[in-house]
């Protein structure tokens, strides 16, 4: 695995933003002042915490294609002049433009799903992680759905 040679697990978004992994061992200091005690933390130089970063990558990574998807949407919709906010999988516009933003992250959901995400993937761990080769499971086969029925799909996002 990619914890087992004590790195953390890190990835590119489709976007280019680059993911790490903070799970890290903490070294506690405490430092005493006249007023209080406070407790720093330190995980500089610590070695990282295994499990928690083989079961905490694939939430994360579907966390960091979520968070793609939002900055797409934000992305385009934005450029045309349009308020928008967003946290996670909640966005925002004023009522009178929803029917627009749903337009929009319809697709530019389709747009991000559309790309070879996986085979990307793969492509980037077995370059941070050569000692990986041979030892990934193969990537699924795509099925048959047409990502088109998003857009006539009243409940996609709601």
């Amino acid at each position: 695995t990619v914890a087992s040679t004590g790195e953390a697990v890190k990835w590119t978004t489709p976007l280019g933003l680059k993911v790490i992994q903070p799970y890290k061992d903490e070294k506690p200091h405490e430092v005493k002042t006249v007023v209080q005690r406070v407790r720093l933390v330190s995980r500089e130089n610590m070695p990282v915490k295994k499990q928690k970063q083989k079961t905490a990558f694939p939430p994360n990574f579907v966390h960091s294609l979520d968070s793609t998807h939002l900055l797409m949407t934000a992305l385009k919709y934005c450029a045309r002049g349009k308020t928008f906010a967003g946290v996670h999988d909640s966005y925002w516009t004023h009522a009178c433009d929803v029917e627009e933003l749903a337009l929009e992250l319809r697709e530019q959901f389709i747009k991000l799903y559309k790309l070879p995400i996986l085979e990307d993937l793969e492509r980037e761990l077995l370059e941070y992680y050569p000692h990986l080769e041979g030892k990934l499971p193969p990537i699924p086969k795509k099925g048959d759905l047409d990502l088109e029925v998003v857009k006539r799909s009243p409940y996609f996002f709601s």
